[in-house]
């Protein structure tokens, strides 16, 4: 990183501007060798992780010119600016410098299995506007994303202070993910949304880059960036609800896999029993027994019955029984009911048993629909976890609920752009240009 130290100078602008990059405001291209440090302390900056030049000389390991040159750079970019002075040690006060938020927005969208978040931010995940309602993913790509495109515009058009132009598109939703192309592979709950080009469509429609993750992968990193799991360099995060599954951050970096299927808990294996069919095809599957879906399908066999007073009370007035009804009658002393969560969190902490003896986090954290309801899934996935495990890999081990709720997958999908956009090969695609609107190809990797 330090084999830039001594810069090149253009002769034609009178020794003034380093060759290949742009004078004061205005945009350029970025030089190879000057691309590695650049990123290194606007990631610091941004991060919120260094305050002024003196933390970046620590924390990167750059020489003082080299740090001077790309906050110099980042200044004249747009990317960073000063703010007042900190606390001095000794010499002069030094300047803060703070990733600059309002240059862009970020449009996100999280697709639940029943459900559609979206919200516009900041590109430091500020919320500006938000709109959540009940919607059915299995209505199908065509259905689900023009809803998401009016929703867009809806919140752009009611967000007061909208910054600048819109910087890049994140969505999440309930499946598999190849990350790399932006298309949902055989998802077992999205009839039709097989192969379909999710980053095609929305990249058409407002002229940014798309990126799409799985649903739950973007919940993990929203807790970790800014929830529960700040801090945490291994985290598994747990996704509850119509289906189950799990994000992984691993040595400080989100997991995908060697395709983006890293972290599909829902269709581990934990049962014999032929008779329960997955949506995926399969028998024994988790998710098919101790997802949402499941625990709703068992309670309404426990009203039909008449094993459960409260629950048939629910049946015969609305018709139909959800997770969310039966974790009420759960805490409102229905002992069937406990049962069934009880049973359902103890088959979901047998599998992290396994992932922890596997991986060894030092933190699990359960969010979801269905984990938001009440303390005794939770409970019994927490006994279940540290009964099943070795006791080194429980000695730290904490089991949280997520701490953001319904936000943590729009806050993550923001996180997601972000993150991609000031990427080595996305920032040396759009610098020339000085921002990345208008130019969807930045989201399509080279080659």
């Amino acid at each position: 990183m330090g084999g830039d130290a001594t810069p090149r100078r253009n002769p034609a602008d009178g020794g003034g501007a380093v060759a290949g990059v742009a004078a004061p405001g205005e945009p350029g291209p970025l030089p190879d060798e000057a691309l590695d440090a650049l990123i290194a302390v606007l990631d610091e900056v941004r991060l919120g992780r260094s305050h002024s030049r003196s933390e970046l000389v620590d924390r990167t390991g750059l020489s003082r010119s080299i740090v001077a040159q790309r906050v110099g750079e980042l200044l004249d970019r747009g990317l960073v600016v000063e703010g007042d002075t900190g606390p001095s040690t000794g010499g002069r006060p030094p300047r803060r410098l703070a990733f600059r938020g309002d240059a862009g927005h970020v449009l996100v969208a999280d697709l639940g299995a029943s459900s559609i978040d979206v919200a516009v931010t900041t590109l430091d995940g500020r919320i500006l506007g938000h709109i959540d309602e009940p919607a059915d993913i299995a209505d199908g790509p065509d259905v689900a994303l023009a809803r998401v495109e009016d929703l867009f515009e809806q919140v752009r058009t009611t967000s007061r202070g909208l910054p600048g132009r819109p910087w890049g598109i994140g969505i999440g939703v309930p499946g598999p993910v190849e990350f790399r192309t932006g298309r949902p592979i055989s998802p077992p709950i999205m009839p039709g949304w097989d192969g379909y080009p999710v980053r095609e469509r929305l990249a058409a429609r407002f002229d940014a880059p798309v990126w799409v993750d799985n649903d739950v992968n973007v919940l993990a990193l929203g807790e970790w960036r800014s929830g529960v799991a700040q801090g945490h360099d291994n985290v598994v995060v747990v996704k509850v609800g119509t289906g189950i599954g799990a994000g992984i951050i691993a040595d400080g970096r989100l997991h995908r896999g060697a395709q983006g299927s890293a972290g599909d808990v829902g269709h581990i294996g934990v049962s014999d029993d032929q008779t329960i069919v997955c949506r995926c095809g399969n028998t024994g599957c988790l998710e098919a027994l101790a997802g949402g879906a499941a625990i709703a399908r068992d309670g309404e066999a426990a009203a039909r019955d008449g094993r459960s007073a409260r629950l048939r009370a629910v049946l015969e007035t609305r018709g139909t029984i959800t997770a969310e009804d039966v974790a009420r009658a759960a805490s409102s002393g229905d002992a069937v009911a406990a049962a069934l969560l009880q049973a359902a969190g103890g088959r979901i902490g047998s599998m992290l048993a396994g992932v922890v003896n596997f991986f060894n986090p030092g933190l699990i954290v359960i969010g979801g629909g269905v984990a938001q309801s009440g303390d005794g899934l939770l409970a019994s996935i927490r006994e279940a976890v540290y009964g099943r495990s070795l006791p080194l890999a429980t000695r730290e081990l904490a089991i949280r609920r997520s701490s953001l709720g319904g936000l943590a997958g729009v806050i993550g999908g923001s996180a997601m752009v972000v993150d991609q956009l000031f990427s080595r090969e996305s920032l040396a695609r759009w610098a020339p240009a000085g921002e990345p609107s208008g130019m969807p190809e930045v989201a399509v990797p080279a080659g």
